[in-house]
């Protein structure tokens, strides 16, 4: 990777943001996403001026704004297809090669934003316009390509509701939105980055509903049953479905039933055809419901699916988080290691460490690794895989982060030095973890791994380096690594200086 590799103090009032992930998950790109309100405006507000994927967005949003409740639109045509690839991969008309000139153009407006709001913040006087020079005052590193372009996502999250024929028992993704009142599911067979085996079980979820006497649960106060459909896969082709649906007013004897027949039409009938390594039933009356608010019920199959990553055999279950292109997810490991500096005489600390492939991976050239997690699926995930792969000097500890971090951080005040690595949810980590790690003088480097570049994140990213206490921590590195949303959620690094006074 070509451009700057050194660090930068933060007692020089400079920090250093490094390896900038371009990382996936379906749906929008972050500067066509809604504009938080507030501040976040000052540098987000007109990033998306002229930007391509801008435009065609708004495109499809004209053209879906036509019914208010769609009962039939017409057949699943190229123009439905099309449509959809413009909203959950906007950039997919371009070569590979121009989609990272205008992810990276795309991102540097963003910067640019934020290094204006840094330095206001620093009393340098700054306007709200985009900055008249088109030059950061730090280095932007070129993006280095996805190993895997195409089909690369290891989960896929697909909707049940009306398609273009008016069919509610349709499995895809949604167009047009909910306040508008113009949704339409479309299917998904045809974007480039769904692997085949997530839309064939799609489809035969699909063939599954248009054969249940059951209704699809589409508004919840309106009824219906059959919810979203959940693919995950892993390297070696294993395949987990999980289906989620809404009870209503069942028996338990009626909730066995259905259980039996989905799970007859994946083993013996048509949906056999799928290979399902594991099959999951969650019944859930919530838009998103965790393994402890309503258990993953095993119909049949394995109960967890393994990955092989960084010589490391990874567990995961049905409810734990992992980084959805394994590929892109190695080399986002390997960079946070090598940024990290870990040696014998460090703690790691993991903060939402998820099933802790971060500290795994670096625990043998550091002293210990300490892991914090709130779903305790992932945490008996990563406590298994460190017990496989003969890891002994780790920890994990279920719970928020805000209520453990300042309890284990004073267990630890014994001299030895802290590198933490943090990689929170799209929210970002609450105020408490920020003030706990700024109050903790042993943490000398601090990686902060983000996946939305605005919002409570970008809170984060201004809120560390303004209020940590580096003044009387001489030597220590405040890194940032942004996951950014793409055309094809490709996996691309780059690292920036960014002067802060």
């Amino acid at each position: 990777m070509a451009g700057l590799k050194r660090r930068v103090p933060l007692h020089s009032l400079r920090y250093f943001i490094s390896m900038v992930g371009l990382f996936s998950k379906p749906g929008l790109l972050p500067w066509y996403a809604r504009n938080p309100p507030g501040w976040s405006q000052l540098f987000l507000g007109t990033v998306c001026k002229g930007d391509f994927t801008r435009v065609i967005a708004t495109k499809c949003q004209k053209g879906q704004k036509s019914q208010k409740k769609p009962s039939h639109l017409g057949p699943l045509d190229g123009s439905w297809q099309e449509r959809l690839a413009d909203v959950v991969t906007p950039l997919w008309r371009l070569s590979y090669e121009e989609q990272l000139k205008v992810k990276f153009a795309a991102q540097k407006k963003i910067l640019q934003r934020l290094e204006s709001y840094i330095q206001m913040l620093n009393g340098v006087s700054v306007t709200t316009a985009v900055p008249k020079s088109e030059r950061l005052s730090c280095l932007l590193h070129p993006i280095i390509p996805s190993p895997v372009i195409n089909g690369y996502r290891n989960k896929s999250t697909f909707s049940v509701n009306r398609g273009p024929d008016g069919n509610p028992k349709t499995v895809g993704f949604y167009l047009g939105t909910w306040r508008d009142g113009n949704v339409v599911c479309v299917q998904s067979n045809h974007l480039k980055n769904i692997p085949e085996k997530h839309s064939q079980v799609a489809q035969y979820y699909e063939v599954f509903l248009r054969q249940s006497p059951l209704e699809p649960c589409l508004v919840f106060h309106e009824g219906g049953y059959w919810r979203e459909l959940t693919v995950r896969t892993n390297s070696q082709g294993h395949t987990m479905a999980i289906i989620t649906f809404h009870p209503q007013k069942l028996s338990q004897e009626e909730l066995h039933v259905q259980k039996e027949i989905v799970k007859e039409f994946f083993i013996r009938g048509p949906g056999a055809a799928c290979g399902l390594t594991s099959l999951y039933f969650q019944e859930s009356t919530m838009t998103r419901c965790s393994h402890q608010q309503s258990p993953y019920q095993l119909l049949f199959g394995e109960p967890y699916i393994f990955e092989e990553l960084l010589s490391l055999k990874i567990r995961i279950s049905p409810d734990a988080f992992f980084q959805i292109n394994t590929a892109g997810a190695e080399m986002l490991y390997r960079t946070v290691g090598e940024l990290t500096g870990v040696n014998s005489d460090t703690i790691l600390l993991d903060i939402c460490c998820g099933t802790g492939v971060i500290g795994l991976s670096l625990a043998q050239h550091t002293s210990r690794v300490l892991g914090i997690e709130l779903v305790e699926q992932a945490v008996e995930d990563a406590r298994w895989t460190a017990a496989f792969n003969g890891i002994t000097n780790s920890e994990f500890h279920t719970g928020q982060a805000e209520k453990i971090l300042p309890g284990l951080l004073k267990s630890k005040e014994d001299g030895q030095s802290i590198v933490a690595v943090v990689n929170p949810a799209r929210a970002g980590l609450h105020y408490k973890v920020i003030q706990a790690i700024r109050n903790f003088r042993a943490i000398h480097t601090l990686v902060f791994v983000s996946c939305k570049l605005h919002g409570e994140s970008t809170r984060n990213v201004i809120d560390l380096p303004s209020s940590w206490n580096y003044r009387h921590v001489p030597h220590a590195w405040l890194i940032f690594v942004f996951l950014v949303e793409t055309g094809f959620h490709h996996v691309g690094q780059a690292g920036l200086e960014l002067l802060t006074s």
